[in-house]
Formats: structure tokens, sequence, C-alpha cells
């Protein structure tokens, strides 16, 4: 499947003492829920621990359209859910402008 043109890139952390139960919360229901929201065609997790010892986080959305942040089902999955206001993060949507190395686009 050829790279998406579109990704929403969430980058977060939060307090070690709810890690565990935001990244299980995370990967069990949010992730799963805002990548099946229409104009969403998947997304995935990764992690980094800084100089200090602590975890960063970054979620990357393939989306087909920025529009696809305007959905009603988006707008009612996005956020923090139980840990509203718990959460440091950055989101931004990012649009491919050169076709990838080795691509055929």
């Amino acid at each position: 499947m050829p790279a998406s043109l579109h990704l929403l890139v969430v980058r977060s952390s939060v307090d070690s003492k709810i890690e565990n139960d935001w990244n299980d919360w995370y990967d069990r229901k949010h992730l799963p829920e805002i990548a099946q929201c229409p104009g969403f065609m998947g997304g995935s997790r990764y992690i980094s621990v800084d100089e200090h010892g602590r975890h960063r986080y970054l979620a990357i959305y393939e989306i087909a359209d920025p529009n696809a942040l305007m959905s009603k089902e988006f707008t009612e999955r996005r956020g923090w859910g139980p840990f509203s206001g718990l959460v440091e993060y950055e989101s931004r949507v990012y649009s491919l402008i050169n076709a990838p190395i080795g691509s055929d686009r």
C-alpha cells in the first residue's frame, strides 16, 4: 500500500504514575477508535526515552485528507478520555510534499 499523503502526528507524555494505565487505554481503546474514523487509514504508536529516562510518545495516523479531522466520529472520540488534563501533547497534520525515495509516485 502506498504511503498516505497526509498524517496526523500527536506527540505526548504523561506522568509515570499513570503511564501504564494511560498506555493500556490508548492501545486498547483510543487508537482503535480513532483509526476507525472516516478518512483514517490506520494508526501506530512509538516510544522514545529522553536523556532523563522519561518516556515520550508519538502517534501517527494516516489520513486520506485533513478534513477527516472534521468528521462527527473524530470530533466525538478525540481527546484524552479519563486522562483529560493529565497529558502534555502537541498535534499537527503533515502533508506529503514529494514522493518517497524509491517510490513510483
